[in-house]
Order: C-alpha cells, then structure tokens, then sequence
C-alpha cells in the first residue's frame, strides 16, 4: 500500500502525559497493528516505548510515509526508542481465533518482549481488542497524533513488509512484495488463475468470488470472525 497524501500532523505526547503513570510517558506502551485488512500474510503489532525526548524528525503515521522513508524511519526507531516488541499472529491463527483474537495474540506476544511490562497501553483506534489485565487507552488516529503509537506503527510495518517481501520469490504471481499480501489487481489475477498459498488467509470472503476454489474456503471461528468485508 502506497503512503497517504495530504497534510502530516506532527505527532506529541499530549495524550501519553494524560495517562497517570508513576513513571511518567515511560510508562506508556504505544500500540498499533499492521496487516489487518490483508489477504495473505500475519498481522503484526507493534509496541514502542519511548522516553519522552522528542522524536526523529519526520515521524508519522507508517501509511504517510513512502517505503524509503519509512524504512530510513524505522532504522532510526529502533535506536531511539527505550525498548520495543513485534508480535504476529499467523492466517491459520486469524482463521482459527477471528481477527480481534489474533489481534489480541499479537499483541500479547509483542508486549512479552518488553524489558518490563507498561502501566497503560495506548492502543490506536477505537476498539479495546487487548482488555485484561491490561490498563487501556484508546485513541482514534493516535497513530498520526501519539508518538509511542506512531513509532510502534512504523516499526511494525516496515517488519511486516519485510516478511511479505521474503515470500516473493518462491510467490512471485502475487506480488508479495509491492502489494504485501492486500488484493492488488496481479495479486486478484494470481488467485483467480492459481489459487490460494498457505500464506493466505483461508477463512475470508474473497474465496466466494473464485468459483474454482471456493471449497477449499474455512467456516468463520465464532461470533468474533472476520467480517465479511475482507
């Protein structure tokens, strides 16, 4: 997916220095995924603790950056921030447990990675898909406004982008590499032509569309499974 045009907010700590944290914005977890509406591929979250001293100039909102500056962005992150975490949830994983739960996984294992475990999490959007024991707070668009959550969004995608890309070679009809795993129009002709890989999330609509291959498509898990959009 290309960057989004337009203005680009200047992302602060107002809302990790509303949090009440004893340790001040250090305190805060910021949180962001990746991955969600593709096709193929994991989705990934992100997590970033920073220590409140300002942020690499630049830093956006993953989507509002191109894929060199993202990528040049992300190798100044992983310096710059107090200590960081990527978890993933595989397409077998989001078929089987629903999106939120897979969400919820990822997120688990991105936090576990963490030296030592946040006081709030600062979650982008407006869904709580992590809940206890966790102290929430969401924030729709804090992946443009937050820095914590707009560091975890870069690092996350610039790891996903580099899974997918991995995969190109042995997938190279899909375009794994330029479209990462969302229905580009090659990605729609190879599905159509070839199939799904077992990169590809199996439990998901798209599938109703591909007459020949619509009987290898997996029941929805449950009340939480992924909407029919995808």
């Amino acid at each position: 997916m290309g960057p989004v045009t337009g203005a680009i907010p200047t992302p602060t700590y107002d809302v990790e220095r509303e949090l009440p944290c004893s340790g001040g914005v250090p305190g805060v977890a910021g949180v962001d995924e990746v991955g969600r509406g593709a096709w193929a591929g994991p989705v990934v979250v992100g997590v970033a603790v920073t220590d409140g001293s300002p942020a690499p100039e630049g830093l956006t909102d993953c989507k509002r950056l191109a894929p060199k500056a993202r990528v040049a962005m992300a190798d100044q992150l992983r310096d710059w921030v107090v200590d960081h975490g990527l978890g993933r949830a595989e397409p077998t994983e989001i078929d089987t447990l629903g999106m939120t739960a897979a969400l919820r996984l990822a997120a688990q294992r991105a936090l576990d990675q963490l030296a030592a475990p946040p006081e709030w999490v600062l979650l982008d959007g407006k869904h709580d898909y992590l809940g206890t024991p966790w102290q929430v707070r969401t924030e729709i668009k804090a992946d443009l406004t937050c820095v914590s959550v707009a560091a975890a969004s870069v690092l996350a995608k610039v790891y996903r982008d580099n899974l997918m890309t991995a995969l190109d070679p042995d997938f190279p009809q899909y375009a794994f590499a330029s479209a990462v795993g969302y229905p580009s129009p090659q990605h729609r002709r190879a599905l159509a032509d070839l199939g799904p890989t077992r990169h590809h999330r199996m439990s998901w609509s798209y599938l109703d569309d591909l007459p020949q291959w619509r009987h290898l498509r997996k029941p929805r898990p449950g009340p939480q499974g992924q909407s029919a959009l995808f």
